[in-house]
């Protein structure tokens, strides 16, 4: 039997003694602040203009339908042009689109699709700060370098909303807009200054034709990689698990809780999210993170099962707590991907499974809403979880099976 050499996980500490990172890290903290205060800020000066609850909804669309389409067609220019260009390049041209839409008197029409694009130049840029982490972050710094910003995004989530619309209520929707540019002019500055220039890493011109060609190489490798394929459904689970997001609202009032129930529930899987990243990367040697991910996958969903039963709002919460602990797999998951593709492919293919995460988050969502009409929002929490379990546990099977069959990828350490 082979003796396993045990690594000491990386420690928080560690990765943020790499300089590099503190720049990445710094200048995505900024992007992500920025962007909730800019959902907030766009919710209250579309309904302030309109009072239309349709037309103030779109406009909250219109901030997460771009990722889908950017992640898909545009990605790839972070494989095909110096990743340290892209990132700032894309910032600088949406603090400019953000400053134009927070001029007063910005006509409706020019707002919404001035909203579309700054989310569109949003693919690029992190694309090419996915691809470039790894170059970064060596061994299992890497896999706490996923963690740290998995960790900063939750929080910016859970804490941003809230933030959000204190500033817009102290200065206004249109400050709040300017305040949103000036964070993406402050990001392009420090990734100018902390991230040294790098060659972009494949060879030729990033015309349309080159781009298409980029999206069905993308394609083709994952698909073909028995090891990507499985990391990808493991990733693209989130789907069933995302439901009861969505169903918040209605799941709190079939148990008579109030408006206060439903952000505390909506908070919990995000809450849960941030222990379990912390207590996962901490605490399970690396060698141990493949084994596990498929299990924590399965194990991800089953909590929702029990929702079938109508649980207080206590229990519920707990639940739904647990979701986001075992979903920390996600982590090694993603640093997993990364890894095994080729430098001159991350860009794309790392924009692809994003683009899938979120079309499959939202599908999930969608169809949880109809199905919820017609038994119930606790018992569609119920099904999610079942169907959740089920796909995982063929997920976690495939991703054993290419595990064994596979090659390590020089550098991996996610997995056994």
């Amino acid at each position: 039997m082979r003796r396993e050499r045990h690594v000491r996980p990386a420690t928080f500490r560690d990765t943020f003694g790499v300089a590099e990172f503190r720049a990445l890290w710094s200048a995505d903290l900024l992007s992500e602040v920025g962007d909730q205060l800019a959902r907030v800020a766009l919710a209250v000066l579309v309904y302030q203009r309109t009072s239309s609850a349709v037309l103030t909804a779109l406009t909250y669309a219109l901030t997460l339908l771009p990722s889908l389409l950017g992640g898909t067609l545009l990605s790839g220019l972070a494989d095909r042009l110096p990743r340290r260009r892209v990132m700032i390049t894309c910032q600088l041209l949406q603090a400019g689109m953000v400053a134009l839409a927070a001029l007063p008197g910005t006509p409706l029409a020019l707002l919404c699709v001035l909203v579309f694009l700054v989310q569109l130049a949003d693919a690029p840029a992190k694309a090419a700060r996915m691809a470039l982490l790894p170059q970064i972050l060596l061994g299992d710094r890497y896999v706490a370098g996923q963690a740290i910003g998995h960790m900063t995004r939750q929080s910016a989530v859970l804490g941003g909303f809230a933030a959000g619309g204190i500033v817009v209520q102290a200065i206004g929707p249109y400050l709040a807009l300017v305040v949103n540019a000036a964070t993406f002019l402050f990001a392009a500055a420090i990734e100018a200054v902390g991230v040294r220039p790098r060659p972009a890493p494949r060879d030729g011109a990033a015309t349309p034709g080159a781009m298409w060609a980029s999206l069905g190489q993308g394609v083709a490798l994952i698909t073909r990689s028995p090891r990507l394929r499985s990391l990808a459904a493991l990733a693209w689970l989130a789907g069933c698990y995302a439901v009861p997001l969505g169903l918040a609202a209605p799941y709190a009032a079939e148990l008579g809780g109030s408006p206060v129930t439903v952000g505390f529930l909506m908070a919990t899987a995000p809450a849960g999210s941030l222990i379990g990243v912390a207590l996962f990367t901490r605490l399970v040697p690396p060698e141990w993170r493949g084994r596990l991910m498929g299990p924590m996958a399965v194990l991800t969903s089953l909590p929702l099962v029990f929702c079938a039963l109508r649980p207080s709002v206590g229990v519920s919460t707990l639940l739904w707590a647990a979701v986001g602990v075992f979903s920390a797999y996600q982590v090694a998951a993603n640093a997993a991907f990364m890894r095994t593709v080729p430098d001159t492919s991350r860009g794309q293919a790392g924009g692809l499974v994003a683009s899938g995460l979120v079309a499959v988050q939202g599908l999930g969502i969608l169809l949880g809403g109809l199905l919820a009409e017609g038994i119930g929002a606790a018992r569609t929490v119920a099904v999610a979880g079942a169907l959740g379990v089920t796909l995982g546990l063929f997920a976690a099977y495939a991703w054993r099976r290419a595990r064994i069959r596979t090659p390590e990828p020089a550098g991996e350490t996610v997995s056994a």
